[in-house]
């Protein structure tokens, strides 16, 4: 059974880990304790979606990417193909940044509404 606090913190650990930054770096940017931000990485603790957002922005990743990764890993548990549904022109802005900085894919993606 795939549980979700678990691969939302398997896919905040993966991001972490892939800028090269300690739990006590990320747990003080985003204001929660170490032992806290371990356990969520963990897959132990829930994150609230405020607490999540706080996570995301100290490691400058956006919600929706975290989001979206988990979604895709919860497919694959079950088995499913889903169609990628990013159009072209946002996946070139997004993936290209191997600096791990989502500044220029934000300030060119506008807000919805």
């Amino acid at each position: 059974m795939v549980v979700l606090r678990r691969e939302i913190g398997d896919v905040l650990r993966d991001a972490r880990q892939r800028q090269g930054r300690t739990l006590r770096e990320v747990s003080s940017a985003a204001r929660v304790s170490l032992g806290y931000l371990s356990e969520v990485e963990r897959g132990q603790k829930e994150a609230s979606s405020e607490l999540l957002g706080s996570i995301c922005e100290a490691l400058d990743v956006p919600m929706s990417l975290v989001l979206r990764e988990v979604s895709d890993r919860i497919a694959i548990a079950e088995g499913l193909l889903i169609p990628d549904t990013v159009p072209a022109e946002f996946t070139d802005v997004v993936g290209g940044h191997a600096d791990g900085s989502w500044a220029r894919a934000r300030a060119e993606l506008a807000p919805i509404g």
